[in-house]
């Protein structure tokens, strides 16, 4: 690992995943603007102003904690019930009355602050512009514009590394041998160089070959690479006879497995059976795939974010305990863009990795933040895009029902009361990403 390598690979994760935020909240401010919204915040990061400049009504700026960003909409939150339609300005259009000044209870307190800090700067010539009064369909479209993005920026990247490379996680294995080991060491440590005390290889006694293709295997003839690999470990430390194709005719080649040790379940390399052992490793070619098969893919990707969105709370209590010393860290565990910045930065700076794998790496770890960071937003609870999403689609849902029943209009549905809510959720965000954060950097994820 060299220093230079790594911080350019962690450098390059953090632009990269500035650009996605910066493009995640383009994606909410666009639209809001052009359905007549008034747009007067737009940053990336969170604290400390660290450079701003203002261009017509909206001021853009940087802070200096770079874990997300945000647009300041003008009247996300409208005025409550006792002072609806009953808002007053000065002579110079600013607001004089709005909410109630105070209130029994702490969370109706924390509702009424929001809505006196939410209506400060509107002035009577907002009126027409304030996001509650936007019809749904707008509301909709603007909130869905930044996770919309994010799923965008990872179309892109799978679609161009799926036409180009081809994907990673769809391989097809050959019969023909890519690499014959020199000897054999524990799966622990595999990829390092074969000692003294190590002994020979099966294979490499066999006399196989890169290009080798193999035809039988004791008598048996062979069709997949799953089917010779089953046959080796069922041979444990047996006789085999090895058929292989080599320059247009067959070799019939022999030697003898070798039991040891290792990974035969996919989902957990970490579980070790004996079994026998060749020592070769087939040639691997990778799907390629235009736009449906990259929406395909997808497509499954989200179920299985759906699934860890369902676990995430178990998983990132496994992390505190990983901190604590209760148990190592899982190596499926969530990271935050700490722990991306790392694995960014030992992708970049690992030894003996082509630097065409590195790209594809780098480009996929992006991707996969992307994704993820998309399908989390729309997550139907406030804070998050997908509350006031789902806030926008139920004032739809049961204006349409007073409608039906001829009923008078209900208005605008008040996503300040689910307030209590979002405070809730945003705290579990903090903890979570607090959690994350310290054990990205105390008891990281390593690459295997």
């Amino acid at each position: 690992m060299t220093a230079p390598l790594y911080l350019l690979g962690v450098v390059a994760f953090v632009v990269a995943i500035l650009a996605s935020i910066g493009l995640h909240e383009l994606g909410h401010m666009i639209p809001a603007k052009a359905f007549g919204g008034k747009v007067t915040q737009y940053f990336i990061g969170f604290g400390t102003t660290l450079w701003s400049r203002k261009k017509g009504e909206t001021e853009y700026g940087v802070k200096a904690v770079p874990v997300g960003g945000y647009v300041k909409i003008v009247g996300m939150l409208p005025p409550d019930k006792e002072h609806a339609g009953k808002v007053e300005y000065d002579e110079n259009g600013n607001r004089v009355v709005a909410v109630r000044q105070s209130n029994t209870g702490l969370f109706a307190q924390l509702v009424s602050d929001a809505r006196a800090a939410e209506w400060e700067t509107i002035t009577a010539a907002d009126e027409d512009r304030l996001f509650y009064r936007m019809a749904w369909w707008k509301k909709v479209i603007v909130m869905a514009g930044g996770p919309t993005v994010n799923l965008l920026i990872a179309f892109v990247i799978f679609a161009g590394l799926f036409a180009t490379y081809g994907n990673p996680a769809d391989q097809r294995l050959h019969l023909t041998v890519s690499t014959v080991e020199a000897c054999v060491v524990p799966a622990a440590q595999d990829g390092r160089v074969c000692t003294a005390q190590d002994p020979v290889s099966p294979a490499k006694l066999a006399g196989l070959e890169p290009g080798d293709r193999f035809v039988s295997f004791n008598g048996t003839t062979v069709h997949s690479w799953t089917q010779m690999q089953g046959l080796i470990r069922k041979n444990r430390n047996g006789a085999a006879t090895i058929v292989v194709e080599r320059d247009g005719r067959q070799l019939t080649l022999h030697t003898n497995t070798m039991v040891t040790p290792r990974p035969t379940n996919a989902s957990d390399p970490t579980q070790l059976h004996k079994v026998g052992f060749l020592g070769v490793s087939p040639d691997v070619t990778y799907h390629h795939g235009g736009p449906i098969y990259t929406l395909q893919q997808m497509g499954g990707l989200a179920k299985q974010s759906a699934v860890a969105l369902a676990t995430l709370p178990v998983k990132v209590w496994g992390v505190a305990e990983a901190i604590a010393g209760v148990k190592p860290r899982a190596d499926n565990s969530p990271v935050s863009i700490v722990g991306g910045g790392r694995l960014a930065g030992e992708t970049a700076s690992a030894q003996n990795f082509p630097l065409k794998e590195k790209l594809v790496s780098l480009l996929g770890l992006v991707a996969g933040f992307n994704f993820f960071i998309g399908l989390f937003n729309f997550v139907p609870l406030l804070p998050l895009d997908g509350g006031h999403i789902a806030g926008a689609l139920w004032e739809a849902a049961r204006r349409g029902i007073a409608r039906l029943r001829r009923r008078p209009d209900p208005g605008y549905v008040d996503v300040a009361k689910l307030l209590p809510v979002a405070y809730v959720v945003a705290s579990f965000l903090l903890v979570m990403g607090v959690v994350l954060i310290v054990g990205d950097l105390v008891v990281p994820v390593q690459l295997s």
